[in-house]
C-alpha cells in the first residue's frame, strides 16, 4: 500500500488553472471521488478544495498507475492537457505524501503561513469523503494523525499566535492603499467562512459593513454575528456602482459581477475578489482597482519572514511525526501476523491431538489435557520470538521483515505457488 499525493497550489499553478481544476458542488466532488476510486490501483480518496489549492490524497497499490489514472481524469474535466497538469504539479509518495499532508494541515504550505482555515477544511474534505464511503481506514489514519501534528505545532510554536488568513490579509492590503478605514462603508458578498472573517476584520479597523446573499435569511444571520447591516441581494448592480470598498467571497460557479451591470464613477473603488471560480469578470470600468489572491503575495512573503524561525521548529516537529507515523503503521501491521502465527500453531496443535489419540498413544478421555498441553508448549515457544517481532516492528527494516514474515505463514496475498502452501491455507 502506498500513499500519494497529486498538488496544485499557488505556488506551482495560475489562478485560472486552479479555477479549471476546483469543485465548488458537493455533487462535482462525489462524481469525480467516484471515478477516482473506479481505478484498480486506487483505494481511497480525498479531494481538498480551496481557493488556493487543489489536492488528490490516495491510497493506492500502484503509484504509476495512480498517477495515470488521476491526470487522466483531472485533464477529462478541465480540459487542460495532460501534458500541462504533469509539468505543474507536486507528486509525493509514501513518507513525502505525509509529510507534505502533515505540512498542510499544520498550516505551514499556506498562502498565509500560520492560517487557520486550512485546517477545518481539511477536515470537511476528510469528512465528505469518509462520510460518502469514499475513504476509510487507510486515510483515516493518515488524517487523525495529521490533526495531532498541527495541533502540537499549535502547542509548541508561536506558528498561529495571532491567527491571519487571506481576508486578514486582504483587509491589511486595505488598510495599506488608505491609511485609515474608521469611517469607510464597505460591502461584503457572501456568507461563507471567509466572508464572515472579512466583516469583522473591518468592522473591528471601524468601518461601516453592509452584508448581501442570495438567500437573506443567511446574511441575516451573519449581520448579526459580526455587527452588520443587511442589504438586498437583488439590489446588487446598484450597489457595487455605490461602494468604495467591496470583498466578494462567494460559491457561485460563474462571475456575478461582470462589465454588464458596471457603471463608471469618479470615485475609486477596490474591489476585493476572494473566491474561486471569481465572483468579478471586467473588461472595463474606471477607477477599479481589483485584488485577487494572487495579489496578496507581498504581505504574504512578509508573513513569511516573520514566521521563519516558527516555521523551522514547525517542520521538525513534522518531520518527527512523519517518522512515528510510520512506526506506528508498521507496529499496526505486524498485529495481524501474529495473530495468524498463533492461529497456525493452534492448527498445529489441534491435528497433533488428533493423530496422537487416532493412533492409541494416549487414551481418548485426555483429549482436552492433551490439546492444552500442546497448545500450552506452542504458547512458550511463541512468546520470545512474537515478543521479539514487536520490538523490531518499529525499526527501519521492520517491512523487509513483515514480508519474509508473510512468506513463511503462507499468507494468502503473496504468489506463493500453491503446491507450497501448507493444508491449512489450502482450505481455509
Amino acid at each position: 500500500m502506498h500513499y500519494l499525493t497529486i498538488s496544485f497550489t499557488h505556488k506551482n499553478s495560475t489562478i485560472e488553472i486552479r479555477e479549471k481544476l476546483s469543485f465548488s458542488e458537493d455533487d462535482q466532488l462525489k462524481e469525480c471521488l467516484s471515478k477516482l476510486n473506479s481505478s484498480n490501483f486506487i483505494h481511497e480518496s480525498i479531494l481538498i478544495s480551496t481557493c488556493n489549492r487543489m489536492e488528490v490524497f490516495i491510497s493506492c497499490s500502484s503509484v504509476m498507475g495512480a498517477t495515470e489514472h488521476i491526470f487522466k481524469l483531472l485533464s477529462e474535466r478541465s480540459g487542460i492537457h495532460i501534458e500541462e497538469l504533469e509539468g505543474r504539479a507536486d507528486i509525493f509518495n509514501d513518507q513525502g505524501a505525509i509529510h507534505h499532508l502533515f505540512s498542510v494541515t499544520s498550516s505551514l504550505d499556506s498562502l498565509v503561513v500560520g492560517e487557520t482555515q486550512i485546517a477545518g477544511q481539511l477536515k470537511d474534505a476528510f469528512r465528505f469523503s469518509y462520510d460518502n464511503g469514499y475513504c476509510g481506514q487507510k486515510l483515516s489514519r493518515a488524517m487523525h494523525y495529521a490533526f495531532r501534528c498541527a495541533a502540537e505545532i499549535r502547542n509548541l510554536t508561536n506558528i498561529s499566535s495571532k491567527p491571519v488568513s487571506i481576508a486578514s490579509v486582504a483587509v491589511a492590503k486595505l488598510r495599506d492603499i488608505l491609511n485609515d478605514l474608521e469611517g469607510k462603508k464597505a460591502l461584503v458578498i457572501g456568507v461563507g467562512e471567509m466572508s464572515e472573517i472579512t466583516a469583522k476584520h473591518l468592522i473591528s479597523n471601524g468601518v461601516h459593513v453592509d452584508i448581501i446573499n442570495r438567500t437573506r435569511e443567511h446574511a441575516e444571520q451573519l449581520a448579526i454575528t459580526c455587527g452588520a447591516k443587511v442589504k438586498d441581494f437583488g439590489d446588487l448592480p446598484r450597489l457595487i456602482n455605490e461602494y468604495e470598498i467591496l470583498f466578494t467571497a462567494t460559491s457561485s460557479k460563474e462571475p456575478i459581477i461582470t462589465d454588464d451591470i458596471i457603471e463608471s464613477q469618479l470615485f475609486q473603488r477596490y474591489w476585493f475578489d476572494m473566491a474561486l471560480p471569481r465572483d468579478i469578470s471586467f473588461s472595463h470600468g474606471e477607477n477599479i482597482n481589483l485584488y485577487v489572491i494572487d495579489d496578496l503575495k507581498s504581505i504574504v512573503s512578509e508573513n513569511m519572514t516573520l514566521r521563519e524561525d516558527e516555521a523551522k521548529r514547525s517542520y521538525a516537529i513534522i518531520g518527527r511525526q512523519t517518522m512515528q507515523f510510520y512506526e506506528w503503521l508498521r507496529t499496526l501491521s505486524v498485529e495481524p501476523l501474529i495473530k495468524d502465527i498463533y492461529e497456525h500453531a493452534q492448527y498445529a496443535a489441534q491435528k497433533e491431538t488428533e493423530r496422537v489419540l487416532s493412533r492409541g498413544y494416549l487414551p481418548k478421555e485426555y483429549e482436552k489435557e492433551i490439546l492444552k498441553m500442546n497448545q500450552q508448549v506452542l504458547k512458550r515457544f511463541l512468546h520470545d520470538i512474537t515478543h521479539k517481532i514487536r520490538q523490531i516492528s518499529g525499526e527501519s527494516n521492520a517491512d523487509t521483515m513483515i514480508e519474509s514474515l508473510k512468506f513463511l505463514l503462507n499468507d494468502e496475498k503473496t504468489n506463493v505457488p500453491d503446491k507450497y502452501k501448507c493444508e491449512h491455507m489450502l482450505k481455509g
